[in-house]
């Protein structure tokens, strides 16, 4: 399981002064979540085709240092809490050749159904229940 995505930035992420607008952030914990739970075999596909959906609940950004094109940053993920109905990530950006920390970020998460309803995994899932408990006991 890889808890690490790597993301090039790209031009049209940058603003006037060269570095990486502040709402792209916010893109990149995205992109590096589905692919942490794609290399957990927890996509978002498998997930919808059973009728569950996870929307976004919160999300959280602080900046440390700018990012700018042509850079590449690792996006570090961790599954932090999990609870069977909600659950958090955490989320730590570093320049690909320095280390250097460009933010530090977290979103929170529900399971529901289709039609909106707030579900357990536990009730509902225990497949996936148990794989995102396993996700997030490897991190304790």
């Amino acid at each position: 399981m890889e808890n690490t995505y790597i993301h090039k930035v790209q031009y049209y992420e940058t603003d006037q002064m060269g570095i990486v607008h502040h709402s792209n952030y916010i893109r990149w914990f995205e992109e590096a979540r589905i692919y942490f739970l794609e290399q957990s075999n927890l996509n978002y596909e498998n997930l919808e085709a059973e009728g569950i959906i996870s929307p976004v609940t919160a999300v959280e950004c602080k900046y440390k240092s700018p990012a700018r094109f042509g850079q590449s940053v690792n996006i570090s993920v961790k599954l932090q809490n999990f609870n069977g109905i909600t659950f958090s990530i955490t989320y730590e950006v570093t320049d690909f050749v320095t280390g250097e920390i460009r933010a530090e970020g977290s979103s929170s998460h529900c399971f529901l159904r289709n039609g909106g309803k707030l579900i357990s995994l536990k009730k509902e899932s225990k497949k996936y229940y148990d794989m995102f408990s396993l996700l997030v006991n490897k991190h304790e």
